[in-house]
């Protein structure tokens, strides 16, 4: 399964034309994507305009689930991120160590579009989806 960070959703709504917009195009319908809760609530907090919510929200509740939070996750984040900062690299965002450490445990790939989640994959070894692989 790929998660789809919110960085990609958000250009995906706002019809940004990236290759990470593009790489979920291709995701679309494959049964292959995944959204957690954060990611969830991130994206739906962001619209102003209700119809736009109702739209995204009967879109994105059609996707597979999972909850991305919880106690194993949550210790293993703050071990990376102490890992990460002992090497001098500081994760800016608590929701990005998390979805970061719920695809390392998992063995899940992402999708993103955030700088953050560049630096779990140079040092913790995160997968990344990239379009020209089918991980």
């Amino acid at each position: 399964m790929v998660l789809v960070d919110t960085s990609v959703w958000v250009d995906f709504f706002n019809g940004v034309a990236t290759p990470e917009v593009e790489a979920l195009d291709g995701l679309i319908g494959s049964g292959a994507i995944l959204i957690g809760d954060l990611i969830l609530a991130e994206i739906l907090q962001g619209f102003a305009r209700d119809a736009d919510y109702r739209r995204a929200r009967a879109v994105l509740l059609e996707l597979p689930y999972t909850d991305l939070a919880g106690r194993e996750v949550a210790i293993a984040a703050a071990d990376h991120y102490r890992s990460l900062r002992a090497k001098g690299v500081t994760v800016r965002k608590t929701v990005d160590m998390i979805i970061g450490t719920y695809c390392l445990l998992g063995g899940h790939v992402l999708l993103h579009s955030d700088r953050d989640f560049d630096v779990m994959e140079k040092h913790l070894g995160m997968r990344v989806f990239r379009e020209s692989r089918s991980d």
